[in-house]
C-alpha cells in the first residue's frame, strides 16, 4: 500500500469546539469536526503511518481543498483541480486531474464531503489506547458499495476539541488495517495559493508526464 493512499487521513488538528451536553450521533460528530476545520484557515500536520509494509512519516499543509503533501521520496501538490506528484527516485512529475473518488485515497480531507453520501456511520464503544480513558469518540465508517476503494474507516475524535487523534482504514481486497496518527499540528497558517502549485523552476531537470 503506497503512502499517499493512506493519507485519506489527516484532517483538521489542534482545533477547538465546545462539546454539547448530549451525546451526538456519528453524523453530528463528523459534521461539527468538518465545520471547525473549514474555519481554521491553513493547517500544517506532521503525521506517522503504520502499515503491514512498514512505518513512515510525512508532513502535509492544507488550505481548504488545496494541499502540499511531503512524504519519503514523493512530494504532491494539489491546487483544487490539478495535481502534481514529484517522484525523487525517477526525477519525474506526474500531472493529473484526480476525480473525487481518486482524491479519497490521496487528499486527507476528502472525507469531509464523502462521508455524507458514501458511508454508513456509527458511534462505537471505545476499546483502544486511542480512547484516552473514554475522552474520544470512536466513529466507524463502512462503505456502502463493495466497489469503493476504502471499505472501512475508524476515526478517534477527541471529545473536548473535536480534533481527530487517529485513523485506521482497510482498503478493498485487504484484511489488514493501516493506521495514521497525528504527531503535531499548527492551525491558522497564512499560506499563499502558489504553495500548492508545482514550481518548474525548482525542478529544472525533472521530466513532466502529463496524464490529463
Amino acid at each position: 500500500m503506497k503512502i499517499k493512499s493512506l493519507l485519506f487521513t489527516l484532517w483538521m488538528c489542534c482545533l477547538a469546539l465546545p462539546v454539547a451536553a448530549q451525546q451526538p450521533d456519528a453524523r453530528n460528530i463528523l459534521d461539527r469536526a468538518a465545520d471547525v476545520f473549514r474555519k481554521e484557515g491553513g493547517v500544517k500536520v506532521v503525521f506517522s503511518v503504520s502499515e503491514p509494509e512498514g512505518n513512515s512519516e510525512g508532513t502535509i499543509r492544507l488550505k481548504g481543498d488545496k494541499f502540499l503533501l511531503e512524504t519519503e521520496g514523493v512530494t504532491t501538490w494539489f491546487d483544487g483541480r490539478t495535481q502534481w506528484s514529484y517522484l525523487a527516485s525517477g526525477n519525474e512529475v506526474n500531472v493529473s486531474e484526480p476525480t473525487p473518488e481518486e482524491l479519497q485515497g490521496i487528499n486527507p480531507y476528502a472525507w469531509l464531503a464523502l462521508y455524507k453520501r458514501d458511508y454508513k456511520l456509527e458511534v462505537a464503544k471505545t476499546g483502544n489506547a486511542s480512547d484516552n480513558n473514554n475522552t474520544a469518540y470512536k466513529v466507524v465508517m463502512t462503505a456502502i458499495k463493495r466497489s469503493q476503494d476504502i471499505q472501512r474507516v475508524v476515526l478517534y475524535i477527541e471529545k473536548s476539541s473535536f480534533r481527530p487523534l487517529e485513523l485506521s482504514m482497510v482498503r478493498r481486497g485487504s484484511k489488514e488495517a493501516a493506521t495514521v496518527s497525528v504527531n503535531s499540528c499548527q492551525t491558522g497558517k497564512d499560506y499563499a495559493d502558489s504553495l500548492f502549485v508545482f514550481d518548474k523552476k525548482a525542478y529544472p531537470t525533472a521530466e513532466i508526464i502529463d496524464l490529463r
